[in-house]
């Protein structure tokens, strides 16, 4: 299912050339970061109140916050308010202290090197990685590649910190945490993950800094051993003070901090522990705030995921290792599934978007972490010898063949999510385009070829290549099965070359004096594919297609927009009452359920046709006489009563709306009646009596359609021909009923069930009897 054939994607360059597949571990990382993105789309923002309160002393200024935090009941938050503004005094109901530690972090594994470079150095995990193969590979740190975070009895740690003495940034801490009179030093504690492989990163050679060092080889380097010296250090020690005091009933709280010993803070920049220092309050003391406020706020999304909390969501739901995890988040920035900014925040594309959206909308949760995490969890069974790899094996090919026989099944979905963000191309699905799909040059744009494509439903079309910008195509009729161009040139129509195609059609929806296959050209020159045409209905597309989620607009048959401009295979296929010349107003006399033209069309809008000879019965070769067709292209049986049109409403030629009647006032034209256009800026104008002398108003009306008859006569005979799929001519049966083709020519065909020759098999009375 080749996804970026079958839609415009918003890509240029060499992405043109990219990959899209479904990976185990690539989908959900791309899930995490969906996910996030729909959170934040969804949040609506809600106003909230919370009261702060403040006191200043000769000691500095302490800042109450609510206990109650915040409330979104505006009345409620005021009523309470009011209470404490009328009685302001504070007392102090409790005052605690105490000591409080920061410990330093543990030994560094592959993801806390990830996470901290891309917090602290402002590096993606991916160059992380490769900055610190390349220390390792010189041999200035340990083995980058390790989930380990505990360091083994056995390792001499005091001397990797004594080789760091002589650098002149971090030597002097250095040597602090060997002396043992500073009491500084303390074994690292134990992550509690150990892979059995390789130790926790750590330098293993001093440097104060190679000559051939960009400045991320020395941002890496520094990291880890910094890291390595805070892990061995003491913990940072702190006092920490809480104030609680009740204000008319409603009890606010303040806390404050100073740090006493910064111990492992002095080398370990990274990270920042401090606060404010409170003035000293006593139990029961009672003062007036200073400040008494109601503060309003609103509520605020999640931000996008950075690329810390990214690497966070896949360690703890368990996709990818520590040493694959970069390039599974390299993979969607490289399949343009997502994009970064530069404060390391991830954002999808429509792509990825697009992708995540139809995995969901199958419900079925490819998405999701969770198929990956039991696999995951599965071969780290199998390393510690609790399962065998047959039993995993088989175990994840049988989940990944359901979930595969369930992707394809529901494609569509995936399908129909991708149109919510792109256009679809027109290009077939499952295959790539060759030199022989070409057809013809297009008429439409003049700048590009008409290609033979294969629809999502199995039909077959003719489009242009440069859907979208040109959007001319040719919808071959349903009952084909089987289409190829061939190389054979057409040596009649024109522009060409035009290229013959071999179609083959169903035998159940074609008469029997018809062969199934028929090398024919669209080009307007066979009478043949004509007949097979009409009586396959081709013409009868006038049903709209569903529009994707998140579009407003009707979509057409042909993916256009109801209204647009759109050409199609025959000049002589146009809606019921439609004109050649754009200049002359529209009688609309259908009576029933025809507000749709076979492509899907607005009636009376501007139109642009393929080729002529093609023309339904009853309506005129001369491009500049109004045309009367009283059943259009629909066969008697679909005529139904439903969303009946006025018969003599007359439409603009130039917009397609419904036109209004005015009677003029002027001294020439007293009391004339003429039509003009709703739309003030359209201009059409037309005299009604112009229209009469033309086109009678009166019509009558028989039962589904068999009985009316056109009163202009004209056609490729030059006969009088009853107008419709049916009307009166040679051949006809007892009703006075026979069939017409698109051309006007009375189609030489009858029923292959019964015989008669008044109706096709399809619409037999007698079958199954």
């Amino acid at each position: 299912m080749l996804l970026k054939d079958a839609f415009v994607l918003d890509v240029s360059g060499e992405e043109r050339n990219m990959v899209l597949s479904y990976g185990p571990c690539q989908f959900p990382t791309l899930g995490f970061i969906v996910e996030r993105f729909w959170e934040i789309q969804a949040h609506e923002p809600e106003e909230f109140w919370t009261i702060n309160c403040s006191h200043t002393s000769d000691e500095g200024t302490a800042s109450f916050g609510w206990i109650r935090g915040h409330l979104f009941d505006y009345s409620s938050a005021i009523v309470i308010y009011e209470m404490c503004v009328q009685e302001p005094m504070a007392t102090v109901q409790n005052v605690r202290n105490q000591e409080k530690l920061k410990y330093p972090p543990y030994p560094l594994s592959t993801l806390e090197l990830q996470k901290r470079a891309s917090r602290c150095c402002r590096m993606s995990s991916e160059h992380t990685m490769k900055v610190a193969e390349e220390l390792y590979q010189a041999g200035f740190i340990s083995y980058p590649r390790t989930e380990t975070d505990n360091f083994s009895p056995n390792t001499d740690l005091h001397a990797i910190a004594h080789e760091q003495v002589p650098h002149p940034v971090w030597g002097s801490y250095a040597q602090r945490l060997l002396n043992p009179e500073e009491r500084l030093w303390r074994n690292p504690s134990n992550g509690g993950h150990d892979d059995k492989a390789h130790p926790p990163i750590h330098p293993t050679k001093f440097t104060a800094g190679e000559s051939n060092w960009s400045q991320d080889h020395h941002k890496v380097y520094e990291l880890v051993v910094r890291h390595f010296l805070a892990c061995c250090s003491q913990p940072a020690v702190g006092a920490e003070t809480t104030v609680e005091i009740d204000i008319a009933g409603e009890q606010f709280n303040a806390s404050g901090r100073v740090v006493l010993a910064k111990n492992y803070l002095d080398v370990y920049r990274y990270d920042s522990w401090g606060g404010s220092l409170l003035p000293t309050y006593t139990i029961g003391q009672q003062f007036v705030p200073t400040t008494l406020t109601l503060d309003s706020g609103v509520t605020r999304p999640p931000p996008l995921l950075a690329e810390a909390d990214l690497l966070s969501c896949m360690d703890k739901a368990g996709i990818g290792t520590d040493a694959t995890m970069h390039e599974h988040i390299k993979k969607l920035l490289d399949r343009c599934y997502a994009t970064k900014d530069a404060n390391s925040r991830f954002s999808p594309t429509n792509l990825g978007e697009a992708l995540v959206m139809g995995y969901d909308e199958m419900g079925y949760e490819l998405w999701k972490p969770y198929l990956r995490a039991m696999m995951e969890a599965d071969m780290k069974a199998v390393s510690i010898g609790t399962k065998s790899k047959l039993e995993v094996l088989e175990g994840c090919l049988q989940q990944m063949k359901a979930c595969f026989l369930d992707a394809r099944s529901n494609k569509v979905k995936l399908l129909d999510a991708m149109g919510t963000f792109f256009a679809r191309s027109n290009r077939p699905l499952n295959e790539t385009q060759n030199p022989m799909e070409v057809v013809r040059p297009c008429g439409a744009c003049n700048d590009s070829e008409m290609l033979l494509k294969r629809k999502p439903n199995g039909g077959f079309m003719v489009g242009c290549r440069s859907f979208p910008q040109c959007r001319n195509v040719v919808w071959l009729p349903g009952s084909l099965s089987e289409a190829a161009v061939t190389e054979q040139i057409c040596p009649t129509c024109v522009p060409g070359p035009v290229y013959k195609i071999q179609f083959k059609f169903n035998r159940r929806d074609i008469p029997p004096n018809f062969d199934v296959d028929h090398l024919g050209c669209i080009g307007g020159c066979d009478d043949v594919l004509k007949e097979l045409i009409e009586i396959t209905r081709f013409v009868n597309h006038n049903q709209t297609t569903t529009p994707a989620r998140g579009q407003n607009q009707t979509q057409t048959t042909s993916g256009a927009r109801q209204g647009a401009p759109r050409q199609d295979l025959h000049t002589g296929f146009r809606s019921t009452g439609q004109f050649t010349n754009e200049h002359t107003p529209v009688v609309n006399p259908q009576a029933r359920g025809q507000s749709q033209t076979p492509s899907g069309v607005r009636q009376g809008a501007p139109r642009q046709d393929l080729h002529p000879g093609f023309r339904p019965a009853g309506q005129f070769a001369n491009g500049h006489t109004p045309v009367v067709n009283p059943q259009g292209f629909r066969s008697t049986h679909t005529q139904n009563s439903r969303n009946a049109s006025d018969p003599g409403q007359v439409l603009c030629t130039t917009c397609g709306e419904a036109c209004i009647s005015r009677t003029a006032n002027t001294e020439a034209n007293r009391g004339r009646k003429f039509y003009k256009c709703q739309d003030s800026g359209c201009g059409f104008f037309a005299w009604e009596d112009e229209l009469e002398n033309v086109v009678p108003r009166g019509r009558g009306r028989g039962g589904r359609g068999g009985g009316r008859q056109a009163s202009a006569s004209a056609g490729r005979r030059g006969g009088t021909q009853g107008r419709g799929r049916r009307g009166r001519g040679r051949n006809a049966d007892a009703n006075g009923m026979t069939f017409v083709s698109a051309t006007g020519d009375t189609v030489h065909g009858c029923c292959f069930a019964c015989g008669d020759p008044s109706h096709f098999a399809n619409a037999c009375p007698n079958r199954g009897r």
